[in-house]
């Protein structure tokens, strides 16, 4: 085995590559069980969830010992460097039960002001967006090409995605509401795989709320390298989660700023 130390750039692949070797023998597998993480709801965790965050964490232990981790499942380590890698080995575990290819791997590497790596990592379909260290990639069946947001300046003309229809409290649904009435497509239910989406110049705006540190260190990472930019609604940084405004254009944040803050008192 060789010595060298990788870049964050080539251990952000390895962390991504263990993930997929861990997590792609259980998707589709019969009768694969899930625990209820929420007593109130449903909140799935799955044994691919903890083996993908198992792997990737031996390889930070290995790589990068210095430096906290946080992950969804198993929690915080804090290191000494100043560095954290966030990792959310199955962002979507109920599209993921369900068969449905648009969950994914999340890993982001953030200094402290906030993630400058991003890999949104798709294992089902081969592919992977990354961005920041210099790159706006994504890879894939097809192979490799640049990421770049559209061009999208119209709200008229937009394509918004959420996760959820209902998108948070019943205040939150009624702004998310008033920007869909103006957008030309609105669609639900993609997790992480939408802003790889608005990443790639195939849609416009991700709006949601409730969202964790784990949930959007990386695609902020992934769209700002694109050329988008993320925030939360109120326009301040999105880092720690809560409500996210993921938009292709300064002139597409703006206008559905202005409506979220409308409705939401902001």
């Amino acid at each position: 085995m060789s010595s060298r130390v990788p870049s964050d750039l080539d251990l952000a692949n390895m962390l991504a590559d263990a993930a997929r070797a861990a997590v792609l023998p259980y998707f589709r597998a019969p009768g694969l069980a899930a625990e209820n993480k929420d007593a109130g709801g449903f909140d799935p965790v799955t044994a691919a969830d903890h083996a993908a965050e198992v792997a990737m964490r031996e390889l930070l232990q290995r790589h990068r010992p210095e430096d906290g981790i946080l992950g969804e499942e198993l929690g915080r380590i804090d290191g000494t460097s100043g560095r954290q890698w966030v990792l959310d080995p199955i962002d979507g575990t109920r599209a993921f039960l369900s068969g449905t290819p648009t969950w994914g791997v999340l890993i982001a590497l953030n200094e402290g002001q906030g993630p400058v790596l991003g890999v949104i990592d798709q294992p089902y379909t081969g592919e992977r967006f990354v961005g920041g260290r210099g790159i706006a990639e994504m890879t894939g069946p097809q192979g490799a090409r640049p990421l770049q947001v559209r061009a999208m300046r119209d709200l008229a003309q937009a394509i918004l995605f959420s996760t959820f229809p209902e998108v948070g409290s019943a205040a939150e649904g009624a702004a998310f509401r008033a920007v869909a009435a103006q957008v030309r497509l609105t669609r639900y239910g993609m997790d992480c795989y939408a802003y790889a989406l608005l990443a790639a110049g195939q849609i416009d705006l991700v709006i949601e709320a409730g969202l964790k540190p784990y949930d959007v260190q990386a695609p902020i990472a992934v769209i700002e390298a694109a050329g988008g930019l993320v925030t939360g609604w109120d326009g301040t940084p999105a880092q720690e989660g809560g409500r996210v405004l993921a938009a292709a254009t300064p002139e597409l944040h703006a206008a559905a700023m202005e409506l979220l803050a409308a409705h939401t008192g902001d």
